[in-house]
C-alpha cells in the first residue's frame, strides 16, 4: 500500500483553508500558495513541508471536482426526471465498462491480486448505482402514473360537462366518469 500523501497528513483546516486559498486565486499561483501553506505549517508548529508539485495536483483535483459539479449541475438542473434516468443510465453503462476494463487490467498482470478493500469498493459502487437506478425507474414510473391520472381526471372533467350539457341523467354522468378513471361508481 502506497505511503499517504503530504497533504494528507496536515489537519483538516490547513487543507479547508488551502481549498479556499486556491479557489480564491483560480486554482493558480501554486508556488505563492504553497509558500503560504509552509509558513501557516511553521507558524502553528507543524514539522512538516509541502512542496510544490503536491499543491498543484491538489489545485488540479480540486478544479476538476469543482467543474464535475459545474457540469452535472448544468446537465442536470433543466433535465426532467425521463431524461435524468437515461442520463443516469448512460452513467451507470460508462461505469460499469470502466469496472470491466480495470478488472481487465488486473487479470492481464501475471501476479493479478485484487486489493480487498478495492474490490469491495467497486462491488459497493456498482450495487449503489443499481439501487439508484431502480430507485429512478421507480419515480419516473410514478411520475408517468401521475400524469396520466391527471389527464383523465382532466378529460372526465370535460366528458362530465358535455353529458350534463347533453341532458344525461347525474348517475350516467357518475357512472361514465368512475369508468374514465378506473374507480367503482
Amino acid at each position: 500500500m502506497p505511503p499517504p500523501k503530504k497533504l494528507d497528513l496536515i489537519p483538516l483546516e490547513f487543507r479547508q483553508r488551502l481549498a479556499m486559498v486556491l479557489q480564491e486565486r483560480g486554482f493558480s499561483d501554486i508556488v505563492a500558495v504553497t509558500e503560504d501553506l509552509n509558513f501557516w505549517l511553521q507558524e502553528a508548529g507543524q514539522e512538516i513541508r509541502i512542496g510544490k508539485s503536491a499543491v498543484g495536483e491538489y489545485s488540479k483535483l480540486l478544479k476538476d471536482q469543482r467543474d464535475a459539479f459545474a457540469m452535472a449541475e448544468t446537465l442536470l438542473g433543466d433535465l426532467d426526471i425521463e431524461q435524468e434516468s437515461t442520463m443516469h443510465k448512460v452513467l451507470m453503462q460508462m461505469i460499469a465498462t470502466a469496472a470491466f476494463q480495470m478488472m481487465n487490467a488486473v487479470a492481464e498482470k501475471d501476479d493479478a491480486k485484487w486489493d480487498p478493500k478495492s474490490l469491495a469498493h467497486l462491488s459497493r459502487m456498482l450495487k449503489d448505482l443499481m439501487q439508484s437506478a431502480g430507485l429512478r425507474e421507480r419515480l419516473r414510473e410514478d411520475e408517468e402514473r401521475r400524469v396520466t391520472r391527471r389527464e383523465r381526471e382532466r378529460l372526465a372533467g370535460e366528458i362530465e360537462q358535455k353529458a350534463h350539457q347533453l341532458g344525461m341523467t347525474r348517475e350516467t354522468v357518475q357512472t361514465i366518469k368512475a369508468d374514465i378513471l378506473g374507480v367503482g361508481a
